[in-house]
């Protein structure tokens, strides 16, 4: 028996082991499946005590380990390395406890975000975070901080998550946080693992901040004769305290691909739109759906409210559906740059430059109330040596520019492998010494997920 092969004895089910050269493709990438590694072996977890004794031999062995929810990642963030073991918690599904009390839940890191809002919002509850892949695990979101349509109003998951059983590396299982609403006692440790892309520990089970359920939402569609118009004009419904939920803006050939990809077809015809989203009761919905209009009486050329059920989903579902049309038509890069909410409109007209510069066509879209900026940056008919060349050379501008900004390379997606050089270009070199001290403290031997994000 080999060394690898031995992790039979931890795992005596057959059915949740898979040793390599068996292990399906599809668990050795992410959602794009361009980006593929080498795994051992393939593990179904259904407990903290078998994610612990996995990681208990795999650090004795020094033998990698690559955690995986979902595999929605955009990043190749579960892209294994160096003939690791995958951790894949889909098995680890269970809705544990909901506290009506005090306003938690307590889940596994498999359950999906799509499930778990449904079921919380049956019992008049809800759960804020709205990141744009509904088949998403909620470990999988935590692990990379995920924000969303919904950040405008309610932040990010981080702003959810009250505490979380992790295991380390070498197998030592850590309770961090509680559901107490205040904490001062010590270092929020928790804080550091949200967000960490699997390299600090292995997530078991997550404590989830619940709100009650908002009585009505409405979604409301305004048309601009430019995209530039449109954006100019979201700190202006900031400013007047009008507390949208989300504010998206889109321009209309991208809409034409969403509406070609779903043979679908938007309400309004204008070279530019915001999607906008209230929620709330219906005093506060009116109100702000009044005052939008006032707001936006001289910019806007129409605005419509998306008060039937379907005609707002179908809009939606348009919306939600955008990385995957352009990918359906070529190859793309999916960026996810942030910048303050001020200097949005300057990024997008940098983007409209460069794009007329380059010849690479950058079809952006994405969340105006917080500065998240969505890239598809696309292939078209380039060779795979052309492709890389100019994407490589292109991202560096994109980046700078942002950077210039204020702003960063991610707002939700994570660095994975994707963005590692980029990253090591653009953070100082004392904030990049840091991390890996805090790497090390957590994981001294390396083994969790180290060929991804900040990790030398």
């Amino acid at each position: 028996m080999s060394k690898i092969e031995q992790l039979s004895s931890i795992i005596k089910d057959t059915n949740r082991i898979v040793f390599a050269p068996s292990i399906e493709e599809k668990y050795l990438s992410d959602t794009l499946g361009r980006k593929k590694g080498v795994a051992s072996a393939l593990v179904f977890p259904t407990s903290t005590e078998e994610v612990s004794a996995v990681l208990r031999f795999a650090y004795s062995n020094g033998i990698p380990v690559t955690p995986r929810g979902a595999g929605t990642n955009l990043v190749g963030s579960t892209v294994p390395h160096d003939g690791s073991i995958i951790l894949d918690f889909s098995l680890m599904n269970k809705i544990l406890e909901i506290d009506r009390e005090n306003f938690t839940a307590t889940v596994e890191p498999g359950v999906i975000l799509e499930d778990f809002q449904k079921y919380v919002e049956s019992l008049g509850l809800f759960y804020p975070p709205d990141p744009g892949e509904k088949r998403a695990s909620i470990g999988g979101n935590i692990s990379t901080n995920a924000g969303g349509m919904r950040a405008v109003k309610y932040g990010v998951t981080r702003d959810y998550v009250m505490g979380l059983e992790i295991v380390k590396a070498d197998g030592s299982v850590i309770t961090l946080g509680s559901k107490n609403r205040k904490d001062t006692t010590g270092l929020d440790l928790k804080d550091i693992v949200i967000g960490s892309e699997g390299t600090l520990a292995v997530i078991t089970k997550c404590l989830l901040r619940l709100v009650g359920k908002p009585e009505k939402s409405l979604s409301l569609l305004a048309g601009f004769s430019s995209l530039k118009g449109g954006i100019e004009a979201v700190p202006k419904i900031l400013q007047a305290n009008l507390n949208p939920t989300a504010v998206e803006f889109i321009e209309r050939k991208v809409v034409a691909l969403g509406e070609k990809f779903l043979n679908l077809k938007f309400p309004l015809e204008s070279e530019a739109y915001l999607l906008l989203t209230f929620d709330g009761s219906a005093e506060e919905i009116d109100s702000a759906f009044k005052n939008l209009q006032t707001v936006l009486k001289d910019s806007a050329e129409k605005i419509i409210s998306l008060d039937d059920s379907a005609l707002s989903q179908n809009v939606w579902r348009i919306r939600g559906c955008l990385v995957k049309a352009v990918e359906a038509v070529s190859e793309q890069e999916p960026l996810d740059i942030v910048v303050p909410i001020a200097k949005v409109a300057d990024f997008v007209n940098f983007v409209n430059k460069l794009e007329g510069e380059s010849g690479m066509q950058m079809i952006s879209f994405g969340h105006a109330g917080d500065g998240n900026v969505h890239l598809c940056v696309v292939r078209g008919d380039r060779s795979e040596e052309t492709w890389q060349k100019e994407l490589g050379e292109n991202l560096s501008k994109l980046y700078s520019y942002a950077r210039e900004l204020g702003g960063l390379i991610s707002g939700e997606h994570g660095l994975g492998v994707s963005k590692r050089d980029f990253f090591f270009a653009e953070t100082p070199k004392a904030n990049v010494e840091l991390m890996n001290a805090v790497k090390s403290a957590f994981d001294p031997k390396r083994i969790l997920n180290s060929n991804i994000s900040y990790v030398r």
